[in-house]
């Protein structure tokens, strides 16, 4: 085989191997930026049937972060929808009435996916954290409030920090902005 053949092939089979890496490789990064942890006590829940459970948020929730801190407004709830697979998707809508007066609306869909062994200790009462299930949610925020106008632009997410059935029920997760 000529050299200048063979030497090609090599650069055409190098560029088959090396050019999907670089096409199809990370070509961004995403950062979060903590915005405030929400914390939320639920009364027990509305079971409309096997698949779908309504959680009123009751008086006492609240949001607190280093730009932002207010106490959650009635009505406020969380539409659980259990899934063939036996994940939970989440339907959360509610109001934050932050501490200097502004009203945000609050919205966010998210996934809860629990071991039988974690479904049962928290249908036991007991307090569950981020290491015992997986809790993600993503929130959006729309405000008239020039002062937190900025919370229309933004995309953020959300993870668990604690959540208890039962009597005395809560949610408490922490919400990133994603950068």
């Amino acid at each position: 085989m000529f050299p200048a053949l063979k030497r090609g092939l090599w650069v055409i089979l190098a560029g088959l191997v090396i050019l999907p890496v670089i096409a199809y490789g990370q070509t961004t990064q995403i950062t979060t930026e903590y915005l405030m942890t929400v914390y939320a006590p639920l009364d027990p829940p509305q079971q409309i049937d096997n698949t779908l459970f309504i959680y009123n948020v009751r008086e006492g929730g609240w949001a607190k972060g280093p730009k932002i801190s207010g106490t959650l407004l009635a009505p406020a709830a969380d539409w659980l929808r259990v899934m063939p697979g036996g994940s939970l998707r989440l339907d959360v809508r509610g109001t934050l009435k932050t501490d200097d007066g502004a009203l945000i609306y609050l919205a966010y869909n998210g996934i809860i996916s629990h071991s039988k062994e974690s479904w049962d200790r928290m249908m036991k009462g007991e307090v569950l954290t981020s290491k015992d299930h997986y809790f993600i949610t993503a929130p959006t925020m729309q405000t008239s409030a020039e002062k937190y106008a900025w919370l229309n632009h933004v995309q953020c997410i959300g993870k668990i920090v604690e959540v208890k059935g039962g009597e005395d029920s809560f949610v408490k997760y922490d919400i990133y902005i994603v950068r």
